[in-house]
């Protein structure tokens, strides 16, 4: 198998400073990732993420370390970054905190002549309908005119046009699963640099590339766009092609945010460049050539509803290959669920013949503190019964009754705290105190189980993170309920522009002409066709 240009490592050198560029920019370092499912009832407060500032924060890019190209460029000025996992909607005051205390530290602190703003790019936040756009906006307003902001994004992130417009530079990644985030944002730096050093780099208006950005009305869960897979493969390997043109900086492809319901969440393209008419032309064709694809793209594995899947990973002849890996789709954490909903776990429990402990079924995860706590009790090897999970999202089953042994505590980890795995039967249930996303093997190996010794593991996951996808004999993605359930059409989107695929599957042609904008220009709107 070829690799795809999109997963080749991007580290160019930096050019020269040019003699009309900055030697030592002073640039801002600041953001706010989490990816938020407004189909969740969980609220993402403080407890959700960790807050980096100063040394903290410059130590957590590696690329601009001392005696780095990158880190020595500039004067990196770093003021807070809040980077949580995946979950529902955040409360609002801890999003206006982190945004206020951002635009303080940008205004007590500056001039600057950049910000390197590091976002997720799929945040919703409780009564505000564009989240980023809210941002960028206060950090534009806070920084003034002059400086450049240079973007990184998820491909799973939503760009408005209110976003795109209070940002100068902006990028996204090129791989799902994304083995290319670090690489994202040191390219998104890169590009900063690059501009800042180069021939306008003291001129505020001349430095501003041009941007061609459209939407294309096309949403898609995740795990329908694995750049694994065509169509999504050839399409992610036309953006390193598109940016090495002549005239273009970067170029990117935005899947958008399938679950959460607001008129941004769709995919989009922009292509930044000094070539405006390049940069538009190029835009429209990659919009083009993805909504050509829309029907073209399909789930990264074979898919089934949760009995399918159970009954053919059971059903297997004796001497196969181990494990038989199941994704629990539904209430995946990384992708926004709330990581306790629990229907999953009870129809494990209720076959029969999951009732023999001659088989070894793994179930990662459910998060319950008080479930965590009455095993701590018990101590290993102690009985227990219990209630688990369903308590933020009952789901279609609320809690359910877990009878068993403690096969093993675990303190400390830097996620989820203490986890506990209760046997029952063949199942062993992973019960952790705080939410947490199981995707290596060592996540497993910690516990005391050994997952490729296992008949069967059950993730709450999409498409499987690369250890996991090495370690799966076989695999299937089971289509389960949660608040990133991937039928899309059964979650009741009421919020985002119609029509729209594939929701709306006989719509007719959109128009796919990118506006070209630059900021202090006129926006080069297409004309009515």
């Amino acid at each position: 198998m070829t690799t795809p240009l999109a997963s080749t490592v991007w580290s160019p050198p930096l050019s020269p400073v040019h003699d009309g560029g900055l030697t030592r920019p002073r640039i801002a370092i600041a953001g706010i990732a989490i990816e938020s499912s407004t189909f969740s009832p969980h609220i993402s407060g403080w407890d959700a993420f960790t807050v980096r500032r100063g040394d903290e924060l410059l130590g957590r890019y590696a690329f601009l370390g001392p005696g780095t190209e990158r880190g020595d460029a500039a004067e990196w000025v770093p003021i807070l970054h809040g980077l949580a996992l995946p979950g529902g909607a955040v409360d609002p005051q801890v999003y206006r905190s982190m945004r206020d205390e951002i635009v303080h530290g940008l205004a007590a602190q500056g001039p600057f002549d950049g910000v390197f703003l590091d976002i997720h790019g799929a945040m919703s936040v409780v009564g505000i309908r564009d989240a980023e756009a809210d941002l960028a906006g206060a950090i534009r307003t806070a920084v003034g005119d002059d400086p450049l902001v240079s973007t990184s994004m998820d491909l799973h992130g939503n760009v408005s046009a209110e976003f795109s417009r209070a940002v100068d530079l902006i990028t996204c990644y090129r791989m799902a699963p994304h083995e290319d985030a670090w690489n994202t944002k040191e390219r998104a730096v890169h590009n900063l640099l690059e501009r800042l050093r180069g021939p306008y780099g003291r001129d505020p208006h001349a430095r501003r590339p041009w941007q061609a950005w459209v939407q294309v009305p096309v949403l898609l869960p995740g795990e329908k766009t694995s750049t694994r897979l065509e169509p999504a493969r050839g399409l992610y390997d036309r953006v390193p092609e598109v940016e090495a043109l002549d005239g273009v900086v970067d170029a990117a492809i935005w899947i958008g945010y399938a679950w959460a319901d607001e008129p941004r969440c769709q995919a989009a393209i922009v292509v930044t460049g000094d070539d405006a008419e390049l940069a538009r032309r190029e835009a429209e064709g990659l919009a083009r050539d993805f909504w050509m694809a829309r029907g073209d793209f399909s789930f990264v594995a074979p898919t089934g509803s949760l009995a399918e899947c159970l009954d053919r990973a059971l059903t297997r002849g004796p001497g196969a290959p181990t494990p038989f890996v199941v994704s629990d789709s539904g209430d995946n954490p990384t992708a926004g669920g709330a990581g306790d909903v629990s229907w999953t776990l009870g129809e494990l429990l209720a076959r029969p013949e999951l009732g023999d402990p001659a088989r070894t079924v793994l179930h990662a995860s459910i998060f319950d503190p008080d479930a965590v706590a009455a095993a701590v009790r018990a101590g290993v090897g102690g009985q227990v019964d219990v209630e688990v999970g369903g308590r933020v999202d009952a789901g279609p089953r609320g809690p359910v009754r877990l009878t068993g042994e403690v096969f093993s505590i675990t303190d400390d980890d830097p996620v989820a705290g203490t986890i506990a795995v209760i046997r029952s039967g063949a199942v062993h249930a992973i019960i952790t105190e705080r939410r947490k996303p199981f995707h290596l093997v060592a996540d497993f190996t910690a516990l005391g189980l050994d997952p490729h010794g296992a008949d069967v593991v059950v993730v709450k996951i999409g498409y499987l993170e690369p250890e996991l996808y090495d370690m799966a004999a076989d695999w299937l993605l089971a289509l389960t309920p949660g608040g990133v359930d991937q039928d899309l059409l059964r979650l009741g989107h009421r919020h985002i522009q119609r029509p729209m695929y594939p929701f709306d599957p006989d719509m007719a042609e959109p128009d796919l002409r990118p506006v070209v904008r630059r900021r202090g220009d006129t926006e080069r709107r297409p004309p009515t066709p």
